[in-house]
């Protein structure tokens, strides 16, 4: 769904509550405008804003590098957000990749296609996104050897403290299962807020060739970061 960032936009103009959504087993989804910012927050919980999308941006490029010279990338990323996301995907990958965007909420989808659609430049109309509206757990479990690269950008990360935390994506049989959905030599990249140490030896233990990228919020303190996983030259998850 999304992850906790604080606004950077100017606190003289009032924040405008642009639709409302209810999400059945989490709360109220709602949109907010003030001048040219936007957020989405769950229950006025701050979720996702449009003022720094530069950790999206990272995203994509670590888990897409390579990928812009072959002909068939396949590319799934899990939460669709502003678009930000697919927006830097799609600059990177070739003319016919196929990038899906499994999206659990559809007001979400809708936002995008509406009143956000702006922000990255109108991501969903390009031929080669398909928007997939399941949870990326089941979308990942359905597939074997599909993907040369997945990114999560679903919650806050594998933080087990965190209130958005998903143990079906960070924990071992999570990561394994990511694993057998990628094609050999494929990568996972996974948006976090903040970094779990012990989580990269996690990701090595199941086979993961991983590091930890940070990605610093611009004009803030905050530092963000990506784990990033790629699936060794041969051989097979175990």
């Amino acid at each position: 769904m999304g992850r906790t960032r604080g606004s950077l936009a100017g606190a003289l103009i009032p924040w405008q509550t642009i639709d409302r959504a209810i999400v059945p087993g989490y709360g109220e989804l709602t949109l907010h405008q003030r001048g040219t910012f936007f957020v989405i927050r769950l229950d006025g919980q701050e979720l996702m804003g449009s003022h720094d999308h530069g950790s999206e941006d990272l995203l994509a490029t670590l888990a897409c590098a390579g990928l812009l010279a072959r002909a068939d990338a396949r590319v799934l990323i899990g939460g669709l957000g502003l678009g930000y996301t697919l927006r830097a995907v799609l600059g990177v990958v070739g003319p016919s990749a196929s990038v899906e965007v499994s999206e659990l909420v559809g007001a979400t989808v809708r936002w995008n296609r509406g009143p956000l659609g702006h922000l990255a430049d109108h991501p969903l109309d390009d031929r080669r996104a398909h928007v997939i509206e399941r949870d990326v757990v089941d979308v990942i479990a359905g597939v074997r050897g599909h993907y040369d690269a997945i990114m999560l950008d679903v919650d806050n990360g594998p933080d087990t403290t965190s209130q958005w935390g998903n143990p079906r994506l960070y924990s071992e049989a999570g990561l394994r299962q990511i694993m057998r959905a990628l094609r050999p030599e494929g990568c996972v990249a996974i948006w976090a807020a903040s970094e779990t140490p012990s989580f990269i030896d996690a990701m090595r233990a199941v086979g993961l060739q991983s590091e930890c990228v940070r990605a610093r919020q611009r004009g803030t303190s905050n530092r963000h970061v990506i784990w990033f996983g790629r699936m060794p030259s041969r051989g097979r998850a175990r």
